[in-house]
C-alpha cells in the first residue's frame, strides 16, 4: 500500500474499507480471492449511518470522502485488564528479581511512597497513552491490601474517570486479598462498599495457590452476589499444575445463581494441566456467566521465570480451546513500565501481537481481532459466543484505521494508525502518510 494521504477534515465517507469478517453481515459478499468484499461507510453526526459494500461506480464525491484503498479498520477498542495505579514505577525501583512473587514485593515497597499527585500523574499518562491509541474502554484493578481502608489510587481513579467521561470509559476493579474475606461480615462489608463507589466499580481478588482458600474464595463470590457487584478476578497466575480457582470459581458462580459477570483474568494454569482437566475445567466456565482476559506479554515474562535460564514454558492461557467453546475472551495490556512488565504501551494491539506469536493464532484481522473490540464481554449481559457481534451501523464512529498495515500481514506494521473519535480525526502525526 503506498500513497495514501488522508486529510485533516473529518469524514463523511469512508471509500474501500477493509473491515474483519467477524463485524460484517452473515451474507456480505466476498473478492475472487474469497476475502470480505471492501465496504463504504458513511458517517454522519458523528456515528456510522450506512454499512455497504463498495460498488464499480462509488468514487470519492468531495473532500471528505476518505479513500482508504483497502487499509484494515477497526472499531475503538478495549483494554480489558490493566494497572494504571502501578504504572511507570519501574524507572524508580530499579532492579526486580524474576517472577510473579518478587515483583508483588518490589511493589509494596514503592507503594509506601504513593501520593494522590503521583498516581495521578501516572494514571493520566497512561490514559493518554490509550487514548491516542484508539482505546474506548479500559479496565484497571487497584490494589486494596487494608479491607477498611480505601487506597488513594481507588479515589484517584475515580476522579479521572469523570474527567474522561465521553472519551474513555474507565472502570475501577478492587484487586484484594484473599485474606480479605475469610471473615464473611469483613467480606460483605467491603462489597457494600466498593458498590456504593459508584458506576464502573468492580470486586476483585487474587486467587492464587500461595494466597488462598477454597472457604475465602467462596465468601468473595457470595459477597459480590449480595452486593450485586460485577467481578473481575486474577485467577490461577501460575503455572502449577495444582491450581484450582478457575473451577471453584465456575462451579460457585452456577451454584449459588450469580447474576453477574465475573471476568476471570491470566489463568495460566491452564496450560500447565493435564488436558482433560484443564478442558473440563473450559466446559464449566462455558456453561457461567464468565470472561476470560489473557496477558500474553507479563505471563510470559512473569511465568517460569529464573535468572539466567531461558523459560521452557509458556504463560499464555488456553484461548484457542476457550474460543471452541463460545467463551467470551479477551487480549489485554496488563502491567505497564512497572515490576511485572518492563514494556508495554497501552496499545492493546501490542499485546494481541505478542499473543498472536505465542498461541498461533490465525486468521489475527479477520477472526481474533475480536479479543480486542468486544467491550460487550465486559457487560453484565454479554452477547453470545464470538458470531454475534453488535451491528456496526447506528454505533458511534470511533474507528482505528492502520494505514501501513495489510488485512493478511496485520497486526504487523499496526504501530502508525489514524483514530478516528465520534466521526472526528485525533490530531495527525507524521505516522499518518503512507508512502512507497
Amino acid at each position: 500500500m503506498a500513497g495514501l494521504h488522508l486529510p485533516c477534515a473529518a469524514p463523511t465517507r469512508l471509500l474501500h474499507t477493509r473491515l474483519p469478517r467477524w463485524l460484517l453481515p452473515a451474507h456480505w459478499p466476498s473478492d475472487s480471492a474469497g476475502r470480505p468484499a471492501l465496504a463504504c461507510l458513511t458517517l454522519a453526526a458523528g456515528h456510522i449511518e450506512q454499512l455497504a459494500p463498495m460498488s464499480a461506480d462509488t468514487s470519492p464525491a468531495s473532500p471528505t470522502d476518505w479513500d482508504l484503498a483497502g487499509a484494515p479498520v477497526l472499531p475503538g477498542l478495549v483494554d480489558a485488564h490493566t494497572h494504571l495505579d502501578k504504572t511507570f514505577t519501574l524507572e524508580r525501583i530499579g532492579h526486580v528479581k524474576p517472577g510473579l512473587l518478587a515483583a508483588i514485593d518490589a511493589m509494596m515497597g514503592d507503594r509506601a511512597h504513593w501520593t494522590r499527585e503521583d498516581i495521578h500523574a501516572r494514571a493520566s499518562q497512561a490514559l493518554q497513552w490509550a487514548w491516542e491509541a484508539g482505546v474506548t474502554r479500559i479496565r484497571s484493578h487497584v490494589d486494596w491490601w487494608e479491607p477498611a481502608q480505601e487506597p488513594l489510587a481507588w479515589s484517584v481513579l475515580g476522579e479521572l474517570a469523570q474527567a474522561w467521561a465521553g472519551r474513555i470509559q474507565l472502570e475501577r476493579a478492587a484487586l484484594v486479598p484473599q485474606t480479605a474475606f475469610e471473615d464473611s461480615a469483613q467480606a460483605h462489608r467491603l462489597a457494600r462498599h466498593i458498590a456504593a463507589s459508584g458506576p464502573g466499580a468492580l470486586l476483585g481478588g487474587f486467587i492464587h495457590s500461595h494466597h488462598w482458600t477454597p472457604s475465602s474464595a467462596r465468601q468473595l463470590l457470595l459477597a459480590a452476589a449480595e452486593a450485586d457487584l460485577d467481578l473481575d478476578l486474577h485467577v490461577d497466575e501460575e503455572l502449577n499444575p495444582a491450581a484450582e480457582g478457575l473451577a471453584l470459581v465456575a462451579r460457585t458462580l452456577r451454584e449459588i445463581g450469580y447474576a453477574g459477570r465475573a471476568v476471570c483474568g491470566h489463568v495460566c494454569a491452564l496450560a500447565a494441566q493435564p488436558e482433560a482437566q484443564a478442558l473440563a475445567t473450559l466446559d464449566a466456565v462455558a456453561q457461567a456467566p464468565i470472561t476470560l482476559v489473557s496477558l500474553p506479554i507479563t505471563n510470559l515474562l512473569l511465568q517460569d521465570a529464573v535468572t539466567g535460564r531461558t523459560p521452557r514454558q509458556r504463560g499464555i492461557t488456553l484461548v484457542k480451546e476457550a474460543r471452541e467453546r463460545g467463551i467470551p475472551l479477551l487480549l489485554a495490556s496488563d502491567n505497564v513500565e512497572d515490576p511485572f512488565c518492563a514494556v508495554g504501551s497501552y496499545d492493546p494491539v501490542e499485546a494481541f501481537a505478542t499473543g498472536v506469536q505465542v498461541a498461533q493464532l490465525p486468521e489475527a484481522f479477520d477472526s481474533w481481532s475480536q479479543a480486542l473490540c468486544r467491550p460487550d464481554w465486559l457487560d453484565r449481559r454479554a452477547s453470545p459466543g464470538w458470531d454475534a457481534p453488535p451491528p456496526l451501523a447506528g454505533r458511534v464512529a470511533d474507528l482505528v484505521i492502520f494505514p501501513r498495515a495489510s488485512a493478511s500481514g496485520w497486526p504487523s506494521r499496526a504501530q502508525a494508525r489514524v483514530v478516528l473519535r465520534a466521526g472526528q480525526r485525533l490530531a495527525p502525526s507524521s505516522d499518518d502518510t503512507v508512502t512507497p
